[in-house]
């Protein structure tokens, strides 16, 4: 797998956000899919994708969600989560 930093991780989140509407929320998964192009390869970078988004989420650059419910970042070790653009989310990097 190519070494993928967790900077590369982040960029790759605030662009899939900024990409869609501002209501709009992101699979962790697509993060890592962007990120490589092979089955194994995305499926290895997921931890680290949902350590990079808690550290965001901590930061208020990003929500973290379960349905409605907005989730502890340290609480998301497993099950299915959306990413969505928190209070301190960027405008521009």
């Amino acid at each position: 797998m190519t070494r993928v930093s967790a900077l590369d991780i982040e960029r790759c989140v605030l662009d899939l956000l900024r990409s869609r509407a501002g209501t709009a929320s992101i699979c962790p998964s697509d993060v890592a899919r962007a990120l490589t192009n092979d089955e194994d390869g995305w499926r290895e970078l997921m931890p680290a994708v949902r350590d990079v988004a808690a550290r965001m989420a901590h930061r208020q650059r990003l929500r973290i969600t379960q349905g409605e419910a907005t989730l502890d970042p340290d609480q998301i070790s497993h099950g299915p989560i959306r990413l969505r653009r928190g209070p301190g989310f960027p405008a521009r990097d």
